[in-house]
Parts: structure tokens; sequence; C-alpha cells
């Protein structure tokens, strides 16, 4: 076996920090919870407030601006001049083996030089697209040929299930002698609200008390866990969200999240196959499994009659029963029939205790679970605990080079932005960032020395926070400490100006 340690990166799509067992939810995520126990949390770590540019980050170490020169869009494609993670780590003798959601490149241009089997990875099965049906999902592909041939006529597959039996497929066909690194992208729990009917009635009922007392639930546990810091209060009910009595269709609500953590539970299951493999092959002690989230909660309402290349007329089990999609009261989600999202108020339980959401840079919006175990590389006495410094994802790419001893790459044209973490790791401290930053979408946000100062409408509106003592963003100090907002100001304005000229360059 390769000395160098395999590496099993897992990213879901649209869930909040407190989602998972591990951080304080209900929801039955066992394999995780394990992970967790036997390895690393961590409670400080961010990602960008949207899928495409956490991913994005995370392929190159690059903040969003500079890693997609398209004007930040999704399908322009990665900055040609940035060397991917996989490519890295091809490069020091490493396989690359992709399954699931992509989201780098366009979709109608499967085999083009920005898809994920062109940009290092040696096999790749998947969709580009944001959005998928978990049931019949409309760009699915493996290495750029279509493979919508798997669920035609089907009424047994589903998309959560077909990423790991993929993923195993390649694990199983690999070359023995090299190490070698899956990037695992679920799209669960990312609307549609699409599961198993198995997995939907394990949870009927659990949701009967309603978004204000679980958001309550998952505090206390919370505190308990040490997840968060128990001296912050609980955000406030979010201003679109009624209270739970007042709520009309309560069972259609409980509907929505039960099929939203049925996702979740069928996705911590297909993890579980993943690390069963490892086990039996001997290969689990010295594989690095990291998981993490893409971004918060998603508090979207899917209109009526919204359509997209995800969505078709009719359901393609055979039955081709009509599919009636957005959040439609009292039609209640699951089957491909249906297209729907858990909306404003189950995403503001999902982001306990934090404000606001995707496509937000307030702390529900940026901030994600995140859990590293390997057995053989994180001492046996560090195993459960916590880690309270701050990282982001533009950390993950050197880190994951400085832990299979691999250099940086000063020559690319483009410096990476994160650091490693690796001494976490030994539980060892980790050299702090000046400074971090956003810039999507709704948001806009810089980070410092603890301080935080964000906008919810692109910079128009700057809040200033003190997250150490106020973690859920409650106390605006912005007009008490002028003078360090101003600083943090400055300090955005200089960040987009130099991330906009990086994403120009090499451009031809």
């Amino acid at each position: 076996m390769a000395s160098q340690p395999n590496i099993v990166f897992i990213i879901s799509d649209d869930m909040g920090y407190s989602d998972l067992g591990c951080y304080g939810g209900e929801i039955e995520t066992p394999v995780l919870d394990g992970l967790a126990n036997q390895g690393l949390r961590f409670t400080n770590y961010y990602v960008n407030n949207m899928c495409w540019p956490t991913r994005a980050s995370l392929m190159t170490s690059l903040y969003p601006l500079a890693a997609l020169p398209s004007g930040g869009s999704a399908s322009g494609g990665l900055h040609p001049q940035a060397t991917t993670l996989p490519e890295a780590l091809r490069n020091v003798g490493y396989s690359t083996f992709m399954s699931g959601k992509w989201h780098l490149s366009n979709s109608k241009k499967p085999d083009g030089p920005n898809a994920p089997h062109h940009r290092g990875f040696d096999q790749f099965y998947g969709t580009i697209e944001g959005a998928s049906d978990f049931f019949a999902p409309a760009d699915l592909q493996l290495n750029g040929k279509s493979m919508t041939h798997e669920w035609e006529g089907r009424d047994d597959y589903y998309y959560t299930d077909a990423i790991t039996d993929h993923a195993l497929d390649f694990l199983s066909d690999r070359d023995e002698a090299k190490p070698f690194f899956l990037y695992m992208a679920y799209t669960a729990a990312h609307w549609p609200l699409h599961a198993k009917p198995g997995d939907i009635a394990a949870y009927q009922g659990r949701y009967h008390m309603g978004w204000d007392t679980l958001r309550k639930q998952r505090h206390a546990r919370m505190k308990e866990l040490g997840v968060v810091d128990p001296q912050w209060a609980l955000s406030p009910r979010h201003d679109n969200v009624p209270a739970w009595p007042d709520a009309k269709y309560p069972l259609w609500h409980e509907r929505r999240m039960e099929v939203y953590a049925a996702q979740v539970t069928c996705m911590d299951r297909n993890i579980g196959r993943i690390k069963d493999y490892l086990k039996q092959e001997k290969l689990l002690d010295n594989t690095i499994v990291i998981y993490q989230h893409d971004n918060g909660g998603c508090h979207v309402e899917y209109l009526p009659n919204r359509t997209g290349s995800w969505t078709r007329p009719k359901t393609t089990d055979g039955k081709e029963r009509p599919i009636k999609p957005g959040n439609i009261p009292n039609l209640m989600p699951g089957g491909q029939e249906t297209f729907q999202s858990y909306g404003y108020g189950w995403a503001n339980a999902s982001n306990t205790p934090f404000r606001l959401f995707k496509q937000f840079d307030h702390e529900g919006g940026t901030r994600s679970p995140l859990i590293i175990s390997w057995p053989r590389g994180i001492a046996s006495e560090l195993s459960g605990q916590l880690v309270g410094e701050v990282c982001h994802v533009i950390d993950i790419f050197p880190t994951l080079l400085d832990l299979v001893g691999a250099e940086a790459m000063e020559q690319q044209p483009i410096s990476m932005e994160g650091r490693s973490f690796a001494p976490a790791l030994q539980g060892k401290d980790v050299e702090p960032h000046e400074a971090l930053f956003w810039a999507h979408n709704k948001g806009s946000a810089v980070w410092s020395a603890g301080w935080k100062l964000v906008s919810p409408n692109r910079g128009q509106q700057w809040e200033l926070y003190h997250l150490p003592s106020d973690g859920t963003e409650l106390h605006d100090l912005s007009l008490r400490q002028p003078a360090k907002a101003k600083e943090l100001q400055q300090l955005h304005k200089d960040w987009l100006a130099r991330n906009k000229a990086a994403a120009r360059s090499g451009i031809k």
C-alpha cells in the first residue's frame, strides 16, 4: 500500500450548520457522527455563500472572483491558468476520481475544456448543472458521454445511490500501486425535495413540533456539544417566517422537512458504503476522509410553474405522470411528480443559531461543519475533539498538499490564497489569516481578527460585528466603531480590485 494517504473529500449541497447529529441536529447521520467521534470537528470553518463559488475555491485555493474569470459565472469554467486540486495531486502520483455535481463548466459542452475529466480527474461520473432531478438527472454523464440511459424507464434509480455506485466502481478498478483522491459531490439536500419512500416514512411525524421548537432544541444541543459558544444568543426567527402556530398548511410544512431529512440520511448511509469499502480493503487507517457543506441552508421558495433544464413535463419511471413544479401547498413532496424546496422556515432552523441563508454572507450562509477523520494521521488522544481555528475552503488545497508531502505550486501564475491548517490535526496552533473575504450574490463581507464587516445587499449598507462575543451577529457596532468599520471596508475594496485583476491575468 502506498505510504501517501488516500483522500476522500465529501461535499453536500445546501445544508445548514446545525443539521448533522454531531453538530446538534436531530437528523440521523450515524456515519458522519462516527467519523466526527474518530476525528476532528471544526467549529469556525467558512465557505462561500453559494454552490459554485465554494467549489471553485475548493478546486483552486482562490477566491471566486479570481477562480471564475467569466464574471463569477459557473458556466464559464475555472481560470485557465489556475492549477486545480486534482491536477496537483495527479502530478505527485495520485489517481483522481470524481462522482457527483461539478457545477464549474457549461453543461451544453459536456466534453469541453472545463469539464472535470479535462481539469484533473481521471474519471468523472455525475452532473454539471446546479440542480438535478434525483430520479432522472438531465445532464448525467460519464467523462463527457451521456448516461441518461441509466434512469430511462426505471423506478429504482436514485442519484445519491448512483453517485456512490460509480465511486465504488472507480475505486475497485483503480491502480492499487497509486494513492487515490476521490471527490464525492452529493446533491443532497439541494432542492428538489426528492427522496425514497422508505426514507421519508422513517421521519413521519418527526417535525410536528414546528420550526420554532426545533430551533430551540437544536440550539440547546449545540451548546451542550460545544459547537457554538453558549454565551451566543439564538438569533430571532426570520421576518419571513411566521410563528409555527400561525403557519398555514402545517402538515405540508412538516412533510417538506421530513423529505429534506430523508435526503440527508440517505446521503449518510451512502457515505457509510464508502467507509465500509475502505475498511474491507484495509485502506481506512491511511485515508483522510473530509466532509463539509458548500453553503448554508437555502431559503428559496420554489415558485409554481418555474421550469429549467432540470425539470420535465412527465415522470420518467414508465408511468408518465405529470410533474407539478413549485411549492404548491398541500401537494406533498418526495416523489418525482413534485419539484419543491423546504423554504424559509426550515432553512432558518437548519442555520441555527445564525442569521440569514445561502446567498448571504452572514454566518447562516457561510458557516459550515468540517469533519476530518484520518486514523493514522490524527493522534488517538485528539479523537472527537473540537477545533476552533478559523479556516476557509480556500485552505483545503494547501492543507492537502501539506498532508501528502507535496510542495505548494509557487510557479503558477495565480498564487493560492489559502494556507495550510495541517498543524491542527496534531493539536498545534495554525498560522492565522490576516483577513478573509466574500462578495457574491446578495452578500459582501470581510473578516479580520474576529471582527466582521458584512452587508446583506452587496456592500450598500455595512454592519460590524465582533464575532468572539457576538457570533450570531445581533449587535451591529458600525456606528459605535466607525474607524474599525472604515478600516475593514477599505480592506474589502482593495481585495476586490486585486481579485478582479487576477481574474484578467493570463486571459487571452
